[in-house]
C-alpha cells in the first residue's frame, strides 16, 4: 500500500524523530517529498508511506497519537482548469512535472499522483488556476 499525505507536526514534536520510528517501529518506508520543519515551529512535511495495510494504519495510529495532523495529498492540490489559460508559465518550475503541456495541442495538464506540494506553480500563475489548501 502506498499513500502521499501532509503532516503538519505541533512545535513540541519537532524534537520527535518520527520518519525514524516510522521506519524501525512499524516497518513503513517514509519517502520525504518536501518538507518545512524549524525549531520552535509548527512543521509541515509531504510524504509518501508505502507498507502493508496493517503496519501503515498503526503507524498513521502513532503519528495521531503525538499531535500529528494527518491530510490526504490528493485533497490538498487543485487545478482550476477553467482559470487555466494553458500559458505554460508553470510547467518549466514544476519539479515533478505533475505539471505538463501537450506540444501538439499547447493544452496544460495536471497529475496530482506526481505532485510534492512545493508550491512553485503557485507563485509562476497569474490566474491562480492551481490551490494549495493547508
Amino acid at each position: 500500500m502506498k499513500k502521499r499525505v501532509v503532516l503538519t507536526f505541533p512545535k513540541q514534536t519537532i524534537e520527535e524523530p518520527i520518519t525514524y520510528h516510522l521506519i524501525r517501529d512499524y516497518d513503513l518506508m517514509v519517502n520525504i517529498l518536501s518538507a518545512k520543519v524549524n525549531p520552535n515551529e509548527e512543521g509541515r512535511m509531504v510524504i509518501e508511506l508505502s507498507g502493508r495495510n496493517k503496519r501503515m494504519n498503526n503507524g498513521i495510529e502513532y503519528l495521531k497519537g503525538l499531535g500529528v495532523t494527518i491530510q490526504s495529498l490528493a485533497q490538498d492540490v487543485t487545478w482550476d482548469e477553467q482559470k487555466c489559460i494553458h500559458c505554460t508559465a508553470c510547467i518549466s518550475l514544476c519539479p515533478s512535472h505533475a505539471l505538463s503541456v501537450d506540444r501538439s495541442q499547447m493544452l496544460v495538464s495536471f497529475n496530482p499522483d506526481r505532485c510534492i506540494v512545493c508550491g512553485l506553480c503557485l507563485k509562476a500563475c497569474p490566474y491562480h488556476a492551481i490551490e494549495i489548501q493547508f
